[in-house]
């Protein structure tokens, strides 16, 4: 019984929130940890949307911080399904900060995430294959064959 592709467009996640005084430290720049938590439930929901199944994090790599986050910029975290294994997958993370008053967005930072599908008893279990539809789609995957060979290696 073999499972249905799922294209990326399925899955993709939006998480967003307002940062403000108890997200950032005493110089007004948002913690590091509010924004991997951000990343993680972006990556989790986009992970469970792929697969119909609770999922948990494996994996964080490439998390590097562009520009600083300040208190009242509005966070957006993107996630997308670059690749599945047969019960993994790598969600790629883009972060943006807006500034509401003068409408800037910029690019904060990127993270790669190893999610896995869980079965009951928190066992990996099969997820459906990705179907790629875009050039974009393809570039992201074929990098990410290529970042798994590297970690099999």
């Amino acid at each position: 019984m073999g499972m249905q592709s799922k294209p990326v467009r399925a899955s993709t996640t939006y998480i967003s929130d307002l940062m403000s005084p108890p997200d950032a430290n005493l110089r007004g720049s948002v913690f590091g940890g509010k924004v991997l938590a951000m990343v993680d439930k972006a990556a989790a929901v986009c992970a469970m949307r792929h697969s119909g199944r609770p999922c948990v994090t494996v994996a964080m790599e490439r998390v590097e911080f562009l520009v600083p986050i300040r208190v009242g910029d509005y966070l957006v975290a993107e996630a997308r399904v670059n690749h599945v294994g047969r019960s993994s997958m790598e969600i790629g993370v883009e972060v943006y900060s807006e500034d509401l008053e003068k409408g800037d967005r910029r690019h904060t930072n990127s993270c790669l995430v190893t999610m896995v599908a869980v079965d009951p008893k928190g066992r990996p279990c099969p997820v459906p294959r990705l179907l790629i539809e875009t050039r974009e789609e393809k570039a992201r995957f074929a990098a990410a064959e290529l970042r798994r060979k590297a970690r099999a290696a």
